[in-house]
């Protein structure tokens, strides 16, 4: 590793340079079956043809202009957007952090200037969960809902407010004594924070009581959204609509872009000069994600995330059948392609020992295993994940 690059991640001991669909290699030419994709964000695995076709070609062609003029592909990949998931305007952006950024920024501009509130918000203020995760620039870090990575960048940013996941009496309780509440932000699934999952009808309360509040709701489809779950976008499950959503990871497969989709009131917030990015949007970053999206949708591929997606549920539940019985195992959890194994203790170190069976996996929140397997996995590759997984952690509780 170079002494040059600065030490903000705790790297495991392995370069990779090739991958091929659901398999990287390293630099020994070892082969690896990928469960975690880059954090969610592989969708069509490693290296994918048409993904690797439509970049060379824009590449070719023109790869930046700048949002001063008009970018077709943009455009197109805007009316795209909209369509899937019923919004009415997009902003791109490169990353995750900076579509969580123009969420905000929308949210707070929309406390100042909308006349929908009977007094004055003297600070915008939008609740957010305990367990989240938003970003690391200084306002999605001060949004995020873990004390542990904000140590050292105090003073955080004002007007948020943190409540337990789940909890819709505690979003009841901080609305009566907050006369400046004008958004809640969530996560339909907290992927940082241990695939903690909706319970039944809580995100279609919090549609409701934003209604009821003229409060905008904004989901973080960050790591969710682009076919994930098994549905285009996670809150596609709970058949609502949120007047702004966040995007990236899947939707370029490994090309940076981000999108804050917004819709009613919350679409016309941003106007010239408000807000902007000199690469988001790019001809070369659009190309990626139309050519993303297209795939997804010719490969049925949001209907194989979400059969695979029991398929893995099923095939851990009978595995570690004996654990759960046990009380080893707390919890089998996700949606789609999005699975979460929780055990009754830490288990960071099978990170290194699941390398070593030449399977990639995450562990996150400690004691969670995280698994965000390709769109394309098959039932063979499921059930090599599957099998390996449920060995380490039997050998990990019982050792």
């Amino acid at each position: 590793m170079s002494d040059h690059i600065m030490n903000t991640y705790g790297r495991l001991p392995i370069s990779f340079v090739k991958g091929e669909g659901c398999y990287l290699y390293d630099d020994k030419g070892q082969r690896y079956l990928d469960a975690l994709t880059g954090i969610a964000v592989c969708g069509l695995g490693h290296s994918h043809p048409a993904v690797a076709q439509a970049i060379s070609k824009q590449a070719n062609t023109l790869m930046h202009t700048s949002n001063l003029y008009g970018i077709p592909n943009q455009e197109k990949l805007a009316d795209i957007l909209c369509q899937l998931s019923s919004m009415d305007r997009v902003f791109f952006s490169n990353s995750g952090a900076e579509a969580n950024e123009a969420a905000i920024k929308i949210a707070r501009r929309y406390g100042h200037t909308s006349n929908v509130f009977k007094h004055k918000i003297e600070l915008p203020t939008i609740i957010v969960a305990n367990k989240s995760f938003h970003g690391r620039t200084l306002s999605t870090l001060s949004a995020t809902g873990n004390s542990k990575v904000q140590v050292g960048f105090e003073p955080l940013v004002p007007g948020f407010i943190h409540v337990n996941y789940n909890d819709m009496d505690a979003i009841k309780k901080v609305a009566q004594n907050n006369n400046d509440i004008v958004a809640i932000m969530i996560e339909p699934i907290q992927g940082e924070g241990g695939l903690a999952t909706p319970e039944k009808h809580y995100l279609q309360a919090i549609r409701e009581f934003c209604d009821s509040h003229n409060y905008l709701m904004i989901l973080d489809e960050i790591q969710t959204g682009i076919a994930r779950t098994g549905k285009w976008f996670a809150g596609q499950h709970s058949d609502i609509v949120p007047d702004v959503m966040t995007l990236a990871k899947g939707l370029g497969n490994g090309f940076p872009i981000g999108a804050c989709l917004a819709k009613g009131v919350a679409a016309e917030i941003l106007v010239p000069g408000t807000h902007g990015s000199t690469f988001g949007g790019s001809p070369l970053a659009c190309a990626a994600a139309l050519a993303t999206i297209e795939t997804i949708q010719k490969g049925k591929l949001t209907q194989h995330a979400a059969e695979l997606g029991d398929y893995f549920q099923q095939g851990f539940q009978s595995a570690l059948a004996d654990l759960i019985a046990q009380g080893k195992i707390l919890d089998i959890r996700g949606r789609g392609l999005m699975v979460g194994i929780e055990l009754d203790r830490p288990c960071t170190d099978l990170v290194k020992k699941a390398l070593d069976k030449h399977l990639l996996i995450n562990v996150t929140a400690d004691s969670v295993i995280r698994l965000l397997p390709a769109l394309i996995t098959d039932k063979t590759q499921a059930d090599e994940i599957i099998a390996i997984v449920s060995a380490l952690i039997n050998k990990h509780v019982n050792s």
